[in-house]
């Protein structure tokens, strides 16, 4: 596989970095393989569309759609495949370089999990900032996002706002349930850029990145396997969500 650089200045400046064909076809189609079994099978632990209550999503799981799948949690223990592409060496190549460390942590409680948007019943996702679900004593987190297929417009992909991981806003902009509220940001959406992927990209970006993606309008699911990372000197704060489940140490 083709070496790539990674521009640090870039993700410092702009929150997100596209990684072309950092995965192999074989890989990421094994990962699929898998995943859609445990999806057909209802491999637990998993959450439904009517777990998460975004636009679009049937109100209860009784409802029709409202045992439709949206991600396969723990995917970190799930397959060998996967735990394997989070210790691997194309992955700790990019977080070594933006995280500035031979060594760092793979978070089990958030993230790791295979994203799915299914067809018939999928749902929006607001503008929203990651790390209003974790808490961390600083918000230095990177998700890394591996694309099992092509993802677009048209099937939910990732709209990210460059430069967002560096703006402040006051508690207003974000409703009750931490989504941004456009009409609080002025201009700031026309800096919106859509994200698209092909079968073994990465997309890296900032716990602090403001992010959106629509709901599926094709034929076919969309797939997604998505790990966060974090500096060994940042800790989870005791007592949360966070520090429920111990990391993983990668390096």
């Amino acid at each position: 596989m083709e070496a790539f650089k990674i521009d640090k200045k870039q993700f410092d400046e702009l929150g997100f970095l596209v990684c072309r064909q950092a995965a192999s076809s074989s890989t990421t189609s094994y990962m699929k393989t898998i995943a859609t079994h445990h999806l057909e099978n209802r491999t637990p632990p998993f959450e439904l569309e009517a777990d998460v209550g975004y636009p679009g999503a049937p109100e209860t799981s009784s409802k029709v759609g409202g045992g439709t799948i949206r991600r396969l949690l723990q995917a970190y223990n799930r397959d060998p495949v996967f735990s394997s592409w989070a210790h691997s060496e194309r992955v700790r190549s990019i977080l070594g370089i933006l995280l500035e460390t031979d060594a760092f942590m793979l978070s089990r409680v958030h993230h790791n999990c295979i994203m799915t948007k299914q067809p018939l019943f999928s749902s929006e996702t607001g503008w929203h900032r990651d790390i209003r679900y974790w808490a961390f004593h600083n918000t230095e987190l990177i998700s890394v996002w591996l694309a099992l297929g092509k993802e677009h417009a048209e099937n939910g992909g990732l709209k990210i706002i460059p430069g967002s991981h560096k703006m402040t806003f006051n508690k207003g902009s974000f409703d009750e349930k931490d989504f941004f509220r456009s009409q609080y940001g002025g201009n700031l959406l026309d800096r919106t850029v859509e994200v698209s992927l092909n079968q073994g990209d990465l997309l890296v970006f900032h716990s602090r990145t403001l992010h959106s993606a629509g709901w599926n309008r094709t034929s076919s699911a969309k797939w997604s396997l998505v790990f966060t990372y974090y500096h060994p000197l940042n800790f989870p704060v005791a007592g949360t969500r966070s520090a429920s489940i111990d990391p993983v140490i990668i390096g």
